[in-house]
């Protein structure tokens, strides 16, 4: 499992209020929709089985360390409008906000416990640890994300 990009540290971030956060795992689905299936992509494999685990909400209004994420997102936010001109639009960041350095380091905080959360599943299935460079922004980094297909650590990214 990749790390998590800093769209779902969004999605817990940046709403008005904490959402809950269910951590899943899922078992199988490279058995149903394996990335490297040829035409037709679109149609799953059947006969085969595919199992989904969950795990206790880890989100929500709840003394969280989510909670205390997000409200260093919000002083970064008020710092950020400090002086702007007009309301922040829904949506849209400030380049702050998208590349300042404490900005960067509060999602990767904020994805890191995330996929925390979905690893406390996955040992509760009995599966072994995985490797820990697995969860690095910097294994990304290194191999990259820009490109499709099968990568050196054997995993893959995006449809093939």
């Amino acid at each position: 499992m990749r790390y998590f990009k800093w769209g779902i540290a969004r999605l817990v971030l940046e709403p008005d209020v904490c959402p809950d956060i269910i951590p899943m795992w899922i078992e199988g689905n490279e058995q149903i929709m394996h990335e490297a299936r040829k035409w037709p992509k679109f149609v799953p494999r059947i006969g085969n089985k595919c199992s989904v685990w969950f795990g206790e909400n880890v989100g929500g209004e709840g003394n969280t360390i989510f909670n205390e994420l997000r409200n260093k997102w919000r002083k970064l936010v008020e710092d950020d409008q400090q002086g702007a001109s007009g309301e922040m639009v829904v949506g849209v960041l400030s380049d702050g906000l998208k590349y300042g350095e404490e900005a960067v380091a509060l999602r990767e905080e904020c994805t890191r416990h995330i996929r925390k959360a979905v690893l406390t599943v996955r040992r509760q299935r009995g599966l072994p640890d995985e490797d820990p460079k697995a969860g690095l922004v910097e294994t990304w980094q290194k191999e990259g994300g820009k490109h499709e297909g099968k990568k050196k650590d054997g995993s893959w990214v995006g449809d093939m």
